[in-house]
């Protein structure tokens, strides 16, 4: 395994070791999946985002136009 050394101002490393801690790891475990999600698309985690996006894409024939009512929604 290869070491990097990377640096960021004190308020990035403050949200990556908070993130980190919610997530029970490590800011390097952290770093080490997103740069193998960077390195191998389509395999390990995906990004919210990225998601959304290819799920509205392929969600075809959607209009809001179609959507209920506010009345419809609440049953009056």
């Amino acid at each position: 395994m290869k070491n990097i050394t990377l640096s960021v101002d004190e308020e990035t490393y403050r949200q990556a070791r908070i993130a980190a801690a919610e997530r029970n790891t490590t800011v390097s475990a952290l770093v080490r999946n997103y740069l193998r999600t960077l390195a191998r698309p389509g395999t390990g985690e995906t990004d919210p985002a990225q998601a959304l996006f290819s799920a509205l894409d392929r969600a075809q024939g959607f209009r809001a136009a179609d959507r209920m009512t506010r009345d419809q929604a609440h049953g009056r």
